[in-house]
């Protein structure tokens, strides 16, 4: 799943440096981008002088120091591993509202060419929790965390226990994911595969925060077969297949 989602989303990179001489990439964190980032960061033929980096979305009230920060996470598995023209972190121990506006001026002064997300266990879309907004034109928001979310986090070790984990966040719109011109959505793990029935197969709600994928016509949704494990075997059985 890494090494095909980092492929193309390496050829789509290298085309928009081609085409107009710069990229602009959203990267996501957590355990699913784990092997994406890997394999994205040796992928061959990158400028990588000529990207520039947006941060997804961050815990509000959590330093670069904590071991559950998404900016350490990004700085070790990414932007510490190639040249980049630069990276827009989210601070999470900075004035949240301050954080926004900086962030929110700088995306929306581009435009993004690729997009690597993943969904949560609620189908969650960056920290967009149920009933996610997909109205908000605001490029970035302070969001609170519901508990599922939280639980995750909780179960996936990046926090001893419930209590640790902060309650609010700053995430990256829907909308504005939504403006990404293409989208790689990378969900390994059977614990997910409830979220993605309903991602691919649901109506599009806010209850099911992914399922606005279903409305983006450059999305590529990369699953396994446990995270496909609760999609009707009719459907299952339609979708491309890779190894």
């Amino acid at each position: 799943m890494g090494r095909y989602s980092a492929r193309h989303a390496a050829e789509d990179l290298k085309a928009a440096i081609r085409d107009r001489g710069v990229a602009y990439l959203i990267v996501a964190t957590g355990a699913s981008q784990f092997e994406v980032l890997g394999n994205l960061v040796k992928q061959p033929g990158i400028d990588w002088s000529r990207v520039h980096g947006f941060h997804l979305d961050e815990y509000i009230g959590i330093g670069r120091d904590h071991g559950a920060s998404f900016c350490r996470y990004l700085q070790e598995r990414f932007v510490d591993q190639v040249p980049l023209a630069s990276f827009h972190y989210l601070a999470g121990d900075e004035d949240p509202q301050e954080t926004v506006r900086r962030a929110a001026e700088k995306i929306s002064a581009i435009s993004v060419d690729v997009a690597l997300v993943g969904i949560g266990e609620n189908g969650h879309l960056a920290f967009n929790d149920p009933p996610a907004d997909f109205d908000a034109e605001d490029p970035y928001l302070i969001v609170e965390l519901d508990h599922e979310c939280r639980m995750q986090q909780v179960g996936e070790g990046w926090f001893g226990s419930l209590d640790e984990v902060p309650t609010h966040a700053i995430s990256m719109s829907v909308k504005q994911i939504l403006k990404s011109n293409v989208i790689y959505c990378s969900v390994p793990d059977e614990r997910k595969s409830a979220a993605v029935r309903d991602t691919l197969c649901g109506p599009v709600t806010p209850n099911v925060p992914a399922s606005i994928l279903q409305q983006h016509a450059g999305t590529t949704l990369v699953i396994d077969e446990a995270a496909a494990g609760k999609i009707p075997s009719d459907v299952k059985e339609s979708l491309e297949q890779f190894s």
